[in-house]
């Protein structure tokens, strides 16, 4: 793996959450099922992921940066320290020991050296059998695919994909734990496990409140002053609902149990906002409100007086 910072286009000073602004975004687009058939997005997909890894893990970040002021940054990144990716490096890399007077004794070199080592081999021998780093990735769903859940693949970093079984109902920012999905632990322990954290795009028409969902619809003004039956989409599907005479747009109307499941398996509604739309040109309409004034002097300004 190259420069992790280069990798995620961030500075060596960049704080976690400019880290992780730059993985989520540098994920979205390179993510293999926004780019299907192309190898370079998905190699670039798993440095990228193998670099926010490294980065987001603040001991791992100290190492690594460490290792860039001695020079071996390249060989901590690939894993060529300490014998893995997920191992900590033997070498301490000891600020105290090199500004002050650098590596001139060659004897303080070998002693640096022997010393880290069996200060390591005798931490690990003691250590209890902690679980394994943690995985996040994210996986992004279009708006029905939320509401109705099902399963999914994700590519985890380092390119191995597992199904995610997504519940009704998903949320935007939620996070999915996929047990023993993470990383092994270097003690023996239990691995760790994956976090996948939802991502919601915009549907053309629909929006969401909480577990509502939420529609705007255009209707003539004819259907609003007279009153009408009109098909509409829900999530379920088409169904009609019929508008009240004397309408206006920004009234209301509500659809019980068409929304979103939530976490205790029932549903919320579907808020309906009616929006007066007029035609750009109508001639017929344009010569009878010529002629037409609204009865008993009905102003629809009067609450905006002082």
């Amino acid at each position: 793996m190259d420069d992790p910072y280069k990798t995620l286009g961030v500075s060596k000073t960049a704080s976690q959450e400019e880290i992780r602004k730059a993985y989520r975004k540098l994920a979205k687009e390179l993510h293999p099922d926004a780019n299907p058939g192309d190898k370079a997005a998905e190699e670039r997909f798993k440095n990228v992921s193998a670099a926010f890894n490294l980065l987001s893990d603040s001991d791992k970040r100290a190492e690594y940066d460490a290792a860039a002021r001695a020079g071996l940054g390249s060989q901590y990144a690939s894993g060529g320290m300490g014998g893995g990716r997920h191992q900590r490096s033997p070498f301490n890399f000891r600020q105290g020991r090199q500004s002050g007077r650098g590596f001139d004794d060659i004897g303080d070199i070998f002693s640096d050296l022997f010393t880290d080592f069996g200060a390591a081999g005798a931490q690990q021998s003691h250590q209890p059998r902690r679980k394994g780093e943690d995985l996040r990735q994210s996986l992004v769903l279009d708006f029905m695919q939320a509401a109705e859940g099902g399963k999914h693949r994700v590519v985890l970093p380092g390119g191995r994909s597992v199904d995610v079984a997504v519940p009704p109902g998903a949320s935007e920012g939620q996070v999915l734990r996929l047990r023993g999905q993470g990383h092994p632990s270097a003690t023996g322990g239990a691995q760790g496990d994956a976090l996948v954290e939802i991502r919601i795009r915009e549907h053309k028409y629909f929006s969401r409140e909480g577990d509502n969902v939420m529609l705007d619809l255009p209707i003539t003004l004819k259907e609003a002053a007279m009153g009408a039956k009109v098909r509409i989409p829900t999530i379920d599907g088409d169904v009609d609902v019929r508008i009240p005479p004397g309408s206006n747009s920004g009234g209301l109307l509500r659809l019980r149990g068409k929304g979103f499941a939530s976490a205790k398996g029932a549903r919320g509604d579907q808020i309906i906002r009616l929006m007066i739309s007029l035609p750009e040109r109508d001639q017929a309409l344009q010569e009878f409100l010529e002629a037409w004034s609204p009865a008993d002097g009905h102003d629809p300004r009067k609450g905006l007086k002082s």
